[in-house]
């Protein structure tokens, strides 16, 4: 793999400024017909570019399976609260070892504490495809290392239930009950 390697290329340049965004009261009808026009798979939740949070089609569809009336539910109650983000400045590879590291597919870019862009591994691999590897290599391995940690856990009887959405922080990962909620190892180290 790659050391701490700098590609001169800054998120700044590589982000989407045109990002899709929506109001944290509206409601997840609202959110999937915003999805749907805008053909993407997250929104951004903010109030006059201040960002509140994150919000993805994984997050609605869990809430149509748990909840089924989306009309009824906001999109403040499921969205993601505690966002990674990432500055214009920063080097894009900087940006995938966040996203590989945080297990995230979408960073919001951000200035002075709002919102002015998104940075989506997409966007990434359409200006430098050359990052392919680096990309997919990392997840690869991470993959593989959460195959063995599932496996010895299991074989343990350490409490891992199952993989899914975090009650906690709504992140898809593996589960954990803890205090009858299923949430994420990150959010297992916060509460222990």
């Amino acid at each position: 793999m790659l050391g701490r390697t700098k590609t001169g290329i800054k998120v700044g340049d590589v982000m989407t400024r045109n990002y899709a965004s929506i109001s944290q009261d509206k409601s997840l009808i609202e959110c999937a017909k915003i999805m749907i026009i805008k053909k993407v798979g997250h929104l951004i939740v903010e109030e006059k570019k201040k960002l509140l949070g994150l919000i993805s089609e994984r997050d609605v569809i869990w809430a149509l399976v748990k909840k089924q009336d989306l009309s009824k539910i906001k999109v403040k109650d499921i969205m993601t609260k505690r966002v990674v983000t990432i500055f214009p400045s920063n080097d894009i590879y900087d940006a995938i070892s966040r996203m590989n590291g945080k297990r995230v597919k979408v960073l919001p870019v951000v200035m002075d504490k709002r919102v002015i862009g998104v940075l989506t591994m997409k966007d990434v691999l359409r200006i430098e495809p050359s990052l392919f590897e680096l990309a997919s290599g990392s997840l690869d391995v991470r993959e593989e290392k959460d195959k063995i940690k599932r496996k010895n856990l299991t074989a343990s009887g350490m409490g891992f239930i199952k993989e899914g959405i975090c009650d906690e922080c709504k992140e898809y990962d593996m589960l954990y009950n803890l205090d009858n909620r299923l949430i994420c190892e990150s959010c297992k180290e916060l509460f222990s």
